[in-house]
């Protein structure tokens, strides 16, 4: 299987890329990261898409991360508009005409941004894994997931909000707890891109998002694209799971407000079934995408 990674330049910065597979006559998968500021990393359990579909996989690291620049002295860059500004650098640099384009939580986001207020060509269908389209619901939903917590945990994460310290031990501890039960827990026999360690961009995240992942109050806070949804006729996917931070409400409202819609909900998976389920998932998107080739 053919792995190339490289640069590309945009504005002053780097963006690094990685493509697996050799372009054919069926549309490349472009898959935007979440976070803002997680790496492409956990994309790579994806690799054996590219082999089975004989179609080629483009991931990258969005700036403020992983192997691409990170130009935190200039916080005021991270911003949804530099996102898609890079997101379309890419398209045109690595001529990207037609696409299926997959973003998994914030990386969906970034998607569904771009759906809506830039209305791109090309796009052959959408993939909005894990992901939201408010969110006020999102941070609505996970402060209800927080009452499941251990009650003291409960007090720890209220204590941190109220007062506004985010680096108390006591936080900390029930904030990774959290994060164990909805996101994904590493272990030693988890896949090795999982485990493997990142460039990750904290200042990207607190400054577009927050401090934590229920406390939008970054620049994205008012981030509400629910009634835009309408605007997408673009075949979309959406993937969830069961116990994921993109709850089933939050998965539902997506799918009852795109016309051009379906969901597929993963049991016994958090916000990554891609990572948990993989050979589900590739079967899943295998079928997906050559049904909207």
């Amino acid at each position: 299987m053919e792995i190339f990674e490289n640069t590309i330049p945009f504005l002053n910065y780097q963006t690094y890329y990685r493509t697996v597979g050799k372009r054919g006559s069926k549309p490349p998968v472009v898959l935007l990261h979440g976070g803002p500021g997680s790496s492409h990393n956990y994309f790579e359990v994806l690799d054996e898409l590219a082999e089975k579909d004989n179609r080629q996989i483009i991931m990258y690291d969005q700036l403020g991360c992983g192997n691409s620049s990170i130009p935190d002295d200039h916080p005021e860059i991270y911003t949804q508009e530099t996102w898609v500004k890079e997101l379309e650098n890419l398209r045109q640099r690595l001529h990207l005409n037609q696409i299926h384009l997959l973003g998994q939580s914030w990386g969906g986001m970034l998607a569904i941004i771009y759906m809506c207020d830039y209305h791109p060509k090309g796009i052959q269908s959408l993939i909005l894994s894990s992901t939201l389209s408010s969110a006020s619901l999102w941070s609505k939903e996970l402060h209800r997931l927080i009452k499941y917590l251990p009650i003291e945990e409960q007090a720890a994460i209220h204590r941190a909000e109220l007062t506004h310290n985010f680096s108390d031990g006591a936080y900390l501890k029930a904030n990774e707890h959290f994060m164990d039960q909805h996101v994904f827990k590493i272990t030693n026999e988890s896949p090795e891109p999982v485990r493997r360690k990142k460039i990750g961009g904290t200042v990207a995240y607190n400054i577009a998002w927050g401090p934590n992942e229920y406390t939008p109050e970054g620049n994205l806070h008012d981030y509400e694209y629910t009634k835009a949804l309408a605007k997408i006729t673009t075949p979309t996917l959406i993937t969830s799971g069961t116990d994921d931070l993109c709850t089933p409400l939050v998965a539902k409202t997506m799918n009852d407000n795109l016309p051009n819609s379906q969901w597929e909900l993963f049991e016994n998976c958090g916000h990554m079934p891609f990572v948990q389920k993989t050979n589900e998932y590739v079967d899943l998107l295998i079928n997906w995408l050559n049904s909207r080739d």
